[in-house]
Order: structure tokens, then sequence, then C-alpha cells
């Protein structure tokens, strides 16, 4: 991590993250109102992205929602020093795109400094597919480059082919892309594995989060990328499982950090933050409070004690049979015909853990209408047979199926 950063006490930690006063936003209203090439007011600390050797803001701001009505939010980032931006094709219908674009055509200093990420989205791996998002990509980002290009939602490694290899190395010498890989939801652990064998991924944003740090197949997986030399970004650091544990367990260990001067949320940011293997993470923030808070938690400088950790370990064992921790490679092929159980559990996480119901639903009616009608009506004992986590997926995926219709 970056030292030079500018360093919070704790008074300016909580002021910053909301808890202390009601005037917490003001230092981001002040800093939002400065020209957008100007120096950041504060600094978040930075890392190195792995073997490329390009320093990333350790918070990268999630793209996915309609930036083109709100600018004011890049602004922001600038301005708390979140210089990495991640977007993707799809989202916001390209009104995510369209609005960083239509940022840098107005502020055209501030591309130099930005590290920006975009997605293929529903491209999977075919190259003619992927020419052509790319191509359209660039045109709403009013840029002629991206610095890391991702196949967005792999779940599959066998897909990274030898043709993959030869379009990323073709879009490199092109000047489109500077850095290339993927970004995976499902079957986190074999495609990092097997993404850290090839030698020709230079990034990869992974789910990974509190929980999923102490399972032993997640860090093989991220020690494997490590001495690969890929950069690792992490999602989903929440971990708030598909059904939100508000227990009495939770809420009491929630407490006990507000009372450390952090948020539960902030306590499971700091948690990632903590693990160096991790660059950076990325967390959609498509509001000013939110986005403080945030970067409040990335330039405190104090770290989680082990009574904190174990308290985090707690959450996550008493919680384990509520959250979906992505190996489909498990369960869907124990329904007949296949069934994407990990699409939809991810919609239900949206919506109830998260609270984004529009963007559970956008996932959710990307499956095919035909497949949306069956859903409810496959066999799924098999493949709760099989969950380690023994999750009650026939119950959820019927739920999802009336709630996201």
């Amino acid at each position: 991590m970056n030292e030079s950063s500018f360093p919070l006490n704790r008074r300016s930690f909580l002021r910053a993250a909301g808890i202390a006063s009601a005037g917490a936003l003001i230092p981001a209203a002040r800093a939002a109102s400065q020209e957008p090439g100007a120096a950041p007011v504060l600094h978040l600390p930075t890392r190195g992205f792995g073997r490329s050797g390009t320093q990333v803001s350790i918070l990268s701001m999630g793209g996915m929602f309609d930036i083109t009505t709100s600018q004011l939010m890049l602004r922001q980032a600038l301005q708390l020093g979140i210089t990495y931006w991640d977007t993707a094709f799809g989202y916001a219908g390209g009104k995510s795109e369209t609005g960083i674009g239509q940022f840098f055509e107005r502020n055209p200093d501030v591309r130099k400094s930005v590290f920006l990420v975009t997605k293929a989205s529903g491209a999977g791996t075919d190259p003619e597919k992927m020419t052509s998002l790319l191509t359209q990509s660039l045109e709403r980002l009013k840029t002629d480059y991206v610095n890391l290009y991702f196949i967005h939602g792999l779940s599959n490694p066998d897909e990274l082919t030898p043709a993959v290899k030869t379009w990323a190395e073709a879009q490199k010498k092109a000047g489109r892309i500077r850095l290339f890989g993927f970004s995976t939801h499902s079957n986190m652990e074999t495609c990092l594995t097997h993404a850290a064998r090839l030698g020709w991924i230079d990034g990869i944003m992974t789910t990974c989060n509190f929980r999923l740090l102490q399972e032993d197949a997640m860090k093989k997986a991220l020690d494997a990328c490590v001495a690969a030399g890929i950069g690792l970004t992490a999602m989903k650091t929440m971990g708030g499982g598909q059904i939100k544990t508000e227990n009495e367990t939770e809420r009491a260990l929630g407490g006990r950090f507000v009372e450390r001067g952090f948020t539960m949320e902030q306590a499971k940011l700091k948690a990632v933050w903590e693990d160096p293997r991790i660059s950076a993470i990325c967390s959609q923030m498509p509001n000013a409070a939110l986005m403080q808070t945030n970067a409040a938690a990335a330039m405190d400088r104090s770290a989680l004690t082990a009574a904190d950790h174990a308290c985090l370990r707690q959450i996550a064992t008493e919680s384990r049979e509520t959250y979906c921790a992505g190996c489909t490679e498990h369960c869907e092929t124990a329904v007949a015909g296949g069934a994407p159980i990990g699409d939809v559990l991810r919609a239900v996480m949206y919506d109830r853990s998260y609270g984004e119901f529009d963007q559970a639903r956008d996932v959710f009616h990307g499956l095919s209408d035909d497949l949306r009608a069956r859903l409810p009506l496959l066999d799924y004992r098999g493949a709760e047979a099989r969950c380690p986590r023994n999750l009650p997926i026939a119950r959820w995926i019927r739920e999802a199926a009336v709630r996201l219709a």
C-alpha cells in the first residue's frame, strides 16, 4: 500500500464516515465543488496491480448505475482519490459507460489519471462479438483505450481459449486495451487457479469477502494468482448472503464495531483490505453518503484486532447456511438439463442483501422467457443434496420467480 496517502485521525474518520455528526458530507460536498482536474483533497491509498506495476486506488467505483444523471459522483470520486472506475457494456442499459464518456468529453484532462475498466457483457468469449462490444464501449466512453478489459461473469475456465488469448494480444498491440482478464461470480476458485496457469491473464475481479477469505480453496487460488502476477480486485465484499442475517449475534457484534469507531460494513471492507493479495475493492457507490463512508474506511489506518476478526468469523460460521458461495459446479449439473442456479441466487442476493430490486430483476430477466417459466417446475433435490452449505435452493428460486417476474 502506498503510505504517502493522507492519514485520517480517529475524529476525522468518524466524521467522514457519518457516525459522529450530521455534517459528515460537508467535506465531500466541498471537494465535489472543485474542478475535476484539481489535486484530491483527500488521498486514498494505492496498491500495485499485479505484474503491470500500475498503481490503483484501493477503492474502485463500481458503475452499475445510470451515470448520465450522476456526473457529480465522478467529480467527487476524483476529489477523494478514487481513480479506479469500473463499468460494463450492459450496466444501466449502457448509461453507465455513456455517463463516464460524457464526463471525459467535458473534462478531457481527467482521462489519463483514471484506471478505467469495462467488460464484454453477453459476448461470452467469442472474439468477433468481443471486438464489436469493445468498439461500442470505446465510442460510449469517449476514449481510444481502456486500462483493463474483462470477459464478464466467467464461470467456466475452459472458455479461456487460445483464440481469446490471440484476441487479447491483438487488441493490446492495437492500443485499444492495456490489460486483459475477467470477472467471476461463480466457481471463482476454479477460475482463478486455472487463470494462474495460463500466463496471459493480467487481472481478475472476483467475489471475495470476509467469509470466503477463510476458505482454504480461496486462499490457495489467491496465492496462485499473486504468484502469477495477476492483479486482483474484490467485489461482493459485504458477503451479505441471500437472506439478510439480522440475528441477535450479528446485531451485538455490529455494536462492537461501532464502539471501535466504524460500522459493520466498514469492518467487512477493512477485513478484505488487510489481505495484501487484494489490490482493490470494487464497490457500487451510487450516492455521496456511501462513497464518503467507504472512502473513510479506506483511509483509516487502524487495523482490525484479533478479536474483530474473531467476530467476523463467528458471523460467517453462524450464518453459513444463508450465503451462496457461488460454487455452481456442484449444484447446476445436478438438475436435469442444467439450470442457472448461480444467476438466480445472485439476483436474490441483489434484492435481499443489497436492496437493489431493479438490478435483481435485470439479472433475472437476463434469462430467456422460456427458462424463467420453467425454473419453478424443476427438481432441485439433487442440487440441494450437493450444496456444501445446505441452501434451500428450491425455495429461493421459486420465491424469486414470483417476486422478480
